[in-house]
């Protein structure tokens, strides 16, 4: 059975739902998705390499988790369920970092990122994710533009790059303060 998602306007309020391939290459239907940005202590981040066989960007590397939110799910339980789902990172404590539209011209999605530091076993399902590896930031700015990376997680690192200097060194998700 297709997966249904919850239908939004500009203000994130729900006004409907409609099926994943309707979503899918229509930009009119706004839809809700939820991303982690997970770090270990050493300061890089995880990506996941997309299957070859996923309907968008497939084969390119990506955000740490994405994953679309239920009908009626929150943004916080969705990423928390996707975590478990992709990466069979569980129970942990995720910190809310920012919300933003994304807009292309295949799809319009409204996302809310979070972030963890995590340094324990990551299991990911082998059908959505090819491989997964920990990126330094500045490995990250060198294969920016490059195509190795999905154009979701370019734009969602220049926010957080963003998100991290507003925010002050002393309180970087990168230190232990």
């Amino acid at each position: 059975m297709e997966e249904l998602f919850d239908i939004v306007d500009d203000q994130d309020r729900v006004i409907g739902q409609a099926p994943r391939s309707a979503c899918h290459g229509n930009p009119a239907l706004i839809h809700r998705v939820a991303h982690v940005l997970v770090f270990n202590s050493a300061g890089q981040v995880l990506l996941q390499k997309r299957s070859r066989f996923k309907d968008v960007q497939p084969g390119r590397w990506d955000t740490s988790v994405g994953g679309h939110l239920d009908p009626g799910e929150d943004y916080l339980a969705g990423a928390l369920r996707e975590m478990a789902e992709e990466l069979g990172i569980i129970n942990q404590p995720l910190e809310l970092l920012y919300s933003y539209p994304h807009r292309n011209t295949f799809e319009s999605e409204n996302v809310t990122s979070f972030w963890l530091c995590y340094d324990g076993p990551v299991h990911f399902d082998p059908k959505e994710i090819e491989a997964v590896a920990f990126y330094s930031p500045e490995r990250i700015a060198q294969m920016l533009g490059s195509g190795f990376l999905t154009p979701n997680f370019e734009h969602e690192w220049s926010l957080f790059l963003e998100w991290e200097s507003n925010r002050g060194a002393l309180t970087s998700p990168f230190s232990n303060t």
